[in-house]
């Protein structure tokens, strides 16, 4: 028995020993997929700056080219559109574009950056000129992220927005924040801001230029309120929003807010009547508006009669009862 036991005690320590050494080699491989994912995710990134240089050029006909299946800009700037637009008229276009074949389409090619550009072209009715690169969509996004956040000109709001369209389109955290290159925390922050804003409010704000992470994050927590929301929505429709520039409206409806005063109503005309009484002897002007009811006079004996009337107001108001219940029947 003895025997038995010494075998016991050393067959579980022997036991023991496998199964760590088993989870050791099993968490390494995780790392290890882990890290090769990632390695492979910065090369593209890294590629995806380089992917015009040393590449050959082509001249393309605009009419083939669709833009890229997940948009990042809202709206467009049209006059810094038009100054493009003039200086590849007078200059020619000096940077190629980047697209990839269609992946439905046939002969057809999709644009990976240089939306603008490709505009430009189609306007004026040149070819445009461009690099084609047999991309899948995880390089597509990430080279098109990065070409827009190398050159800085798409606005907070904006990144927000491609963010949550990647993640919509099935792309993983770690693609969203390579292509964007943002770290965790500003990931979540602008998806929070994405998500939490109605789009109503993001439609009409637009791209907001010169608006940071701050000021976005502080009209999100204002309108995370149901009431504040419908206060939002309700002032879009009013004249001084529409009527203020799109670099203005931001500013206008985060003031509005944070005023905290309810929107007006649109004042009522009040209905007017004018009219005669004793062969014209007494000229009757009432205005009735809401719950006030005004009765002017104008004659030689308006201030006789008036206070006459002013003392028949206790019988008459009992008259007035007595009618409106017979007619009620109550």
């Amino acid at each position: 028995m003895a025997r038995n036991h010494a075998l016991t005690t050393r067959i579980q320590p022997a036991a023991e020993e496998q199964q760590r050494t088993a989870d050791a080699r099993a968490e390494y491989t995780r790392r290890g997929a882990s890290k090769t994912m990632m390695l492979s995710l910065d090369e593209l990134a890294e590629t995806s700056t380089r992917m015009l240089e040393g590449e050959t050029v082509v001249a393309l006909d605009p009419s083939l080219l669709e833009g890229s299946f997940v948009t990042d800009r809202i709206g467009d700037d049209q006059d810094d559109y038009v100054q493009l637009r003039e200086a590849i008229r007078q200059s020619g276009q000096s940077t190629p574009i980047l697209v990839r074949p269609h992946p439905d389409a046939e002969g057809r090619y999709m644009i990976v950056f240089g939306h603008r550009r490709a505009r430009a072209a189609r306007d004026l009715q040149i070819p445009v000129r461009a690099v084609i690169k047999p991309l899948e969509d995880i390089a597509h996004i990430i080279a098109q992220g990065q070409e827009n956040t190398a050159r800085s000109d798409l606005t907070f709001i904006e990144k927000s927005l491609f963010a949550q369209k990647l993640v919509l389109n099935g792309m993983s955290k770690d693609v969203v924040k390579i292509a964007l290159t943002i770290d965790d925390t500003l990931l979540s922050r602008m998806l929070s801001v994405a998500e939490a804003i109605p789009e109503v409010i993001l439609d009409e704000v637009g791209a907001a230029k010169g608006v940071g992470r701050d000021r976005w994050e502080e009209l999100k927590k204002i309108v995370q309120v149901p009431a504040n929301a419908q206060r939002a929505v309700d002032f879009l429709q009013s004249e001084t929003f529409r009527s203020a520039s799109e670099a203005d409206r931001f500013n206008i409806l985060l003031g509005e807010l944070k005023t905290g005063r309810k929107l007006k109503k649109p004042a009522t005309s009040p209905s007017v009547r004018r009219f005669d009484v004793a062969a014209k002897a007494v000229s009757v002007t009432t205005k009735s508006s809401g719950k006030t009811f005004t009765l002017a006079l104008t004659s030689k004996d308006a201030a006789s009669f008036g206070a006459f009337v002013s003392d028949q107001l206790e019988a008459l108001y009992q008259t007035f009862q007595r009618d409106d219940q017979t007619k009620t029947g109550d």
